[in-house]
Formats: structure tokens, sequence, C-alpha cells
């Protein structure tokens, strides 16, 4: 089975990022912590890294891979375009549970799946999963679990699942928050909540300056 490498300790960390660096960068999948469960993840865009994390999770091109980035800034190359409200919520949430979907540039060279134009971006708020994706860039990360099964708050849960089909499990103790995140919609029209989560939608409403129940019609 893939190798669990401990994040406890300052040199333990920095030893095992250096070996997931290298995997990241050698086309492997990698299970991360972050603040709400813990991700499979790997290079968004390497096609077949993409290919081998849907495989892993026995999950097909329908569900889409969401991206996770190690700066605000990162957005600015992967979206189409910056609208207040996106930069609202970045400002308020990131790092933190709050996933948005947005239209992608559309020059980007990946393969998240079928998308439809849109890529689903989180800024995690987890020291280990941000040392990992500000080395390696934006990853394609989901939950580190077979599609329809309980997503993992530690590494050993995560490779009960997974086995020898991720090269390296970061270790750093239980997920923060143990629930996943708040996902707002903002490519298709008004901001709509498509999944309550580790960030009250009630939060969301009063930095979008709405009532929650229009998040939260269709």
């Amino acid at each position: 089975m893939g190798a669990i490498l401990s994040c406890a300790e300052e040199r333990e960390r920095r030893r095992s990022l250096e070996v997931a660096i290298d995997a990241v960068r050698d086309g492997k999948l990698v299970v991360t912590p972050t603040d709400t469960l813990y991700g499979i993840g790997a290079d968004a865009f390497n096609r077949q890294a993409v290919a081998d994390l849907l495989a892993a999770k026995r999950r097909g091109p329908d569900y889409p891979v969401p991206v996770l980035v190690g700066s605000w800034s990162t957005i600015a190359g992967l979206v189409s375009r910056q609208t207040d409200e996106m930069t609202a919520l970045v400002k308020a949430f990131w790092p933190g549970g709050l996933s948005l979907v947005v239209e992608q540039a559309p020059s980007l060279p990946w393969d998240l799946g079928d998308s439809r134009g849109t890529v689903m971006l989180r800024m995690p708020n987890h020291p280990v999963a941000l040392q990992l994706l500000r080395e390696v860039g934006p990853m394609a990360v989901s939950s580190a679990n077979l599609h329809g099964q309980q997503p993992p708050t530690s590494a050993q849960a995560a490779r009960q699942q997974l086995g020898d089909a991720v090269e390296v499990y970061l270790d750093a103790g239980p997920a923060q928050l143990g629930e996943a995140s708040t996902i707002v919609d903002l490519a298709h029209g008004r901001p709509r909540v498509l999944r309550a989560g580790a960030v009250a939608t009630a939060d969301v409403a009063r930095v979008l300056g709405v009532a929650a129940e229009e998040l939260e019609r269709d």
C-alpha cells in the first residue's frame, strides 16, 4: 500500500512534503490533509494523473474534480473573469471551507471531467496542503474515498479505501473540521448554494448582501 508519511513534527513535515512534491511532479497521486477532510490529489494540468485520480475513486468524468490553490492570486489565471461577488467571497472565506464554482479560463490545458466550462476552486486552511500547493501549483483534489463511501478524516482511513492507487499519504492527524466545504455556484446567474457545509449559508449571504433564502432557491 502507499506510504503514510508523518507531518506531525517540522522536520518530518519537510521530509514528507519533499516526497509528496516529487510524487505530484512525477504524475503520481497524493493524499493530503485539508481543513475539511482528507483529499486525493494530482497535478491539475496532468491529464493522465487526473484520469488516474478518477479511476482510483472509481468515479467517471461526469463528476469533475475540484481544484485547490495555494493563494488568492492563483485564481486570476484560472477563471474567465473575476467578479465582485467572487472577490468578496474569496476575501471573506479563503483560506477556508468555501468552494466556488466559476467559469474557467477557456485556454486552460486541463481535463478535470465533464465540467462544461466551469471549475470548482478552493483554498484550504491547512499548512500542509498550502505548502504542497505553493510548491506544485494548482492540484485537482477530491475527497479521498471511493465513490459513494464515507469521506475520510484521517490518512489511515483514506488508505483503507484507496490502498496502492496512491503513492503518498501525508498524515497530519484528524481533519480539523471533518465536514465537507460549502459550495457556492457563481457560474450560472445569481449565486446559489449547491451544498451546505463548513461555512454557514447565512455567513455567505451576509458577505453578498442578500437573504440566505435567496441563495437556497432554485
